[in-house]
C-alpha cells in the first residue's frame, strides 16, 4: 500500500526544511571560519608589518651609529659638539633618526646632539668632597660609593662593605672594583632612582606632562612646573684620558729632573736673557702639583704659558681617569671641583663663552686667583675622548622606533662603541604628532615644518 499524499508531502517538506538549516549552519560556520581566518591573516599582517618596522628601525639606529663614528673621526675635537652639527631628524632610507642630549638650561626645550663625558663628574674617580657637592646627593650614598669601588674591605663612616649587601632579600658582594655603568649605581647602598633620575623618568631632559601631574601618574613629583632632575646628567664612568697628548706628540713632565726636552721648549717662547732665570724657578719650584703650579711658580708671562700649556704634564704619564673638561662642564659639575664657590664658576663660565681661545687649561688662570687655580688644577683638562649619543630611530611608517644609549671612545684612530645600551621601554621621547604624521602616511618634514 502507498502512504497518503499528504504524508508524503509532509515528510518531503520537512526533508527539505532539514536541509535548509543544515545548509544555514554550515553557511554559518564556513562564514565564521572565513572571519577567523581573515581576522588571523589581518593580525599575521599587522605583526609582520611591525616587525619589518622593527628591524627599519634598528637599521636606521645602526646608521646613525656610523653616522656619528664618521662625524667623530672625521671633525676636529672642538667640532664634534657644536649645535651646526644636524642630529635633528636625519633620514636614514625611509627612516629618521635623531640624537637627543639634555637641556641643561632649558627644560622645556628639546636638544640634540653628543653629549661630552668629560664633561661630567667620574664616580670611579671623584674624591668623597667633589661627590657630596653633586644635586640631589646624600652623605650615605656618596660613602657607599667609596667602599663600593675601591679595593679594600675598610668601611668608610656612613658607607657599607659586603656585611650589608649579603643581608639584603637577594644578597651579593660589594664589588670593591671601579663602576662599569651609571647604572650600577642603583646596587649601592643609599641609593635610588628618584636620586638618580629625578623626576625625568624618560630622560629625555625636558618637562613632559606626566612629569608635572602631582600623583596623577607615575613618577610622583611636586607640579611645580620645572623638571626637578637627579644627579644622572653630571656623572659618568667612561671619561679617561691617554698617556699621551698634546698637539705635538707626547706630553713633557715638568717634575722630570732628567728631561731636556722642558728646556727645548722654553727656549721657544722666553727670551735667551729670561731663559735661565726661568729654568732657575722650574728647578726650585718642584714638584709641581699640576701644569697650573708650574706656570705660577717659573715667572713665565700667560701669554708664553699658552703657547706651550698643552704639551705638559706634571704626571708620569699615565691613563687619567675623570678629568674634567673646563670647557664643556656644566655649572653644577664645575661646582663640585674642590674650593670652587659659585661665583668662581659664574666667572669661569662668562670667561668662556667670550673667550676665542681655550685649546687648553691656561685660560683659568685668567679667571681664577693662584690658590684656586692651583687647586683645581689636577683635576682639569681641555681634551676628551668619550661622547654617549641618546639615538632615538623610527621606520619611515611610524609603525615602531628604537633607542639607544651609546657611549663612543675616541682614543683610537677609529672610535670603539664602549657601551650600547636600549632605552625604548621608556617610552617615546620625542614629539607624538612626529609619528602621527609618519602613520598618516605624510612625509617627516611636513611635520617639522608644522612645528616649527
Amino acid at each position: 500500500m502507498t502512504a497518503p499524499l499528504y504524508i508524503q508531502f509532509g515528510r518531503s517538506a520537512q526533508t527539505r526544511g532539514t536541509v535548509l538549516i543544515v545548509t544555514i549552519w554550515v553557511v554559518l560556520v564556513l562564514a565564521g571560519l572565513a572571519l577567523v581566518f581573515a581576522r588571523s591573516m589581518r593580525v599575521a599582517a599587522i605583526l609582520s608589518a611591525n616587525h619589518v618596522a622593527s628591524l627599519q628601525a634598528e637599521c636606521v639606529a645602526e646608521g646613525a651609529t656610523q653616522y656619528i663614528m664618521a662625524q667623530l673621526r672625521t671633525n676636529e675635537e672642538s667640532t664634534v659638539l657644536e649645535t651646526s652639527v644636524p642630529y635633528e631628524a636625519m633620514q636614514v632610507g625611509p627612516g629618521y633618526f635623531w640624537v637627543l642630549r639634555s637641556n641643561l638650561e632649558d627644560n622645556r626645550e628639546l636638544d640634540y646632539g653628543l653629549t661630552d663625558e668629560a664633561g661630567k663628574i667620574n664616580l670611579n674617580s671623584a674624591s668623597l668632597e667633589m661627590l657630596l657637592k653633586l644635586p640631589g646627593m646624600t652623605a650615605e650614598l656618596a660613602a657607599s660609593i667609596i667602599d663600593w669601588r675601591d679595593e679594600d674591605s675598610e668601611l668608610s663612616p656612613g658607607g657599607a662593605e659586603s656585611e650589608y649587601y649579603l643581608l639584603l632579600s637577594e644578597p651579593y658582594d660589594c664589588k670593591n672594583a671601579p663602576l662599569e655603568t651609571i647604572e650600577e649605581i642603583l646596587l649601592i647602598k643609599g641609593a635610588s632612582k628618584e636620586l638618580l633620575y629625578g623626576e625625568d623618568t624618560n630622560l629625555n631632559g625636558i618637562l613632559d606632562e606626566n612629569e608635572n601631574d602631582a600623583d596623577a601618574s607615575d613618577p610622583p613629583d611636586n607640579r611645580d612646573g620645572r623638571l626637578d632632575s637627579g644627579f644622572y646628567d653630571y656623572v659618568t664612568v667612561y671619561s679617561i684620558e691617554p698617556p699621551a697628548g698634546g698637539s705635538n706628540g707626547n706630553l713633557i713632565n715638568v717634575n722630570d729632573v732628567r728631561s731636556r726636552e722642558l728646556g727645548s721648549v722654553l727656549r721657544e717662547v722666553v727670551t735667551d736673557d729670561r731663559y735661565f732665570q726661568i729654568m732657575d724657578n722650574v728647578r726650585a719650584g718642584r714638584p709641581y702639583r699640576n701644569i697650573l703650579d708650574f706656570y705660577f711658580k717659573s715667572g713665565l708671562t700667560l701669554d708664553e704659558f699658552k703657547q706651550i700649556a698643552d704639551r705638559l704634564t706634571a704626571s708620569n704619564g699615565e691613563t687619567r681617569v675623570g678629568l674634567v673638561n673646563v670647557n664643556t662642564a656644566s655649572k653644577e659639575v664645575l661646582l663640585c671641583l674642590p674650593g670652587l664657590e659659585e661665583s668662581d664658576v659664574d666667572a669661569l663660565l662668562s670667561h668662556r663663552s667670550s673667550a676665542e681661545e681655550l685649546e687648553s687649561i691656561a685660560w683659568v688662570t685668567e679667571v681664577l686667583d693662584q690658590e684656586k687655580a692651583v687647586a683645581i688644577g689636577s683635576y682639569i683638562t681641555t681634551r676628551s675622548f668619550q661622547y654617549s649619543a641618546d639615538i632615538v630611530a623610527v621606520a619611515g611608517t611610524g609603525r615602531a622606533y628604537k633607542r639607544y644609549h651609546v657611549v663612543f671612545d675616541t682614543r683610537e684612530d677609529v672610535p670603539q662603541i664602549l657601551h650600547w645600551k636600549l632605552l625604548t621601554d621608556l617610552g617615546w621621547p620625542l614629539d607624538r604628532e612626529i609619528v602621527t604624521t609618519l602613520r598618516s602616511g605624510r612625509t617627516l618634514a611636513t611635520a617639522v615644518s608644522g612645528m616649527n
